[in-house]
């Protein structure tokens, strides 16, 4: 299988304290050195608490937030010797928050036009003919082109969300938190357009969420992020059914189930990222860590053949 993305050692980090001259108080690290691959076609799944870095990777893919170490490359092509408008006609993103993604002085069509403007420099037939294929494809009707963002429901602007991502042609989408927003109804209905869109464009997905329940059910593999790192990654289906590392048990035990009591083992807070502590950022919260834990960090390493996990002391 051929690889749409990859990175080597992607890092952000956030200067904390700056001063008018000299450098920063403190480095705020939202991402640690993080290793993916994402093969074409396929829907990688990532999860983990608020403040783990999740939105931070995913603006560093697009870019939209300039990493401070590493390298992406998309589709063989590094990202920082490349020109903007030709990873945005190779990768785009899509935002939590529908309605306020969209421009509000702008109709639908203004809003679907620009990346066919700027990214393909299409005249106004080529343009028109477009926007009414991708509205059909994302099933909404051509009389809403002329209308505004604050005139359609959460699932609707969802929808030209979408839209607008396919209108650049990309081949890669960024999935940031597509459905949180939306009621759990419209959910299933923008989860099963992203899966027909998936098929008919022969799209490749980066999926982040919280929503446990929603990564498994889209996607083929899933990475765990807890404190800006990947703990634990593989398949879909073994994830959350054996999980190797005691964070992704914990994030399984955590989520809501019909008839089943909330797990709470474990319960705590991530660790101060200004004050980072030693060896594993688990450590503090694992029923198993050792004194090994608090001084080694553990290296992500493969436990079978294709699920991995950084830990000493692996489920």
């Amino acid at each position: 299988m051929t690889l749409a993305l990859k990175t080597e050692g992607l890092a952000c980090a956030f200067p904390v304290g700056k001063r008018l001259i000299g450098p920063p108080r403190a480095l705020l690290h939202a991402v640690h050195s993080t290793d993916l691959r994402v093969h074409t076609g396929e829907t990688l799944g990532i999860v983990g608490e608020s403040g783990c870095g999740k939105s931070t990777l995913a603006r560093m893919l697009v870019g939209l937030q300039p990493p401070t170490g590493g390298r992406i490359e998309i589709e063989g092509a590094a990202l920082d010797r490349a020109d903007p408008a030709a990873f945005g006609r190779r990768i785009q993103y899509v935002f939590q928050d529908p309605v306020s993604s969209l421009n509000p002085r702008k109709t639908i069509r203004q809003i679907l036009e620009v990346p066919l403007r700027h990214l393909h420099g299409m005249g106004r037939a080529a343009r028109a003919a477009r926007i009414d294929e991708i509205f059909a494809a994302v099933n909404l009707r051509p009389e809403f082109l002329d209308r505004y963002p604050h005139e359609f429901s959460g699932g609707q602007a969802q929808r030209i969300g979408i839209a607008r991502a396919l209108a650049a042609a990309a081949r890669i989408l960024i999935l940031d938190e597509p459905v949180s927003a939306l009621d759990v109804s419209v959910q299933a209905q923008v989860l099963n357009l992203l899966a027909d869109l998936k098929a008919e464009f022969g799209l490749t997905y980066i999926f982040i969420s919280h929503d446990l329940a929603v990564v498994e059910a889209v996607s083929d593999r899933i990475a765990v992020l807890y404190f800006g790192a990947v703990v634990e990654e593989g398949p879909a289906t073994r994830v959350f059914a054996t999980p190797r590392h005691p964070y992704t048990r914990l994030l399984a035990d955590s989520a809501p189930q019909v008839g089943r009591p909330l797990g709470g083992e474990g319960a705590g807070e991530l660790p101060d990222p200004l004050d980072p502590p030693p060896g594993c950022a688990f450590a503090g919260r694992c029923a198993r860590a050792t004194e090994r834990c608090t001084t080694q960090t553990p290296r992500l390493r493969a436990l079978e053949e294709d699920h991995l996990a950084a830990c000493h002391h692996p489920l």
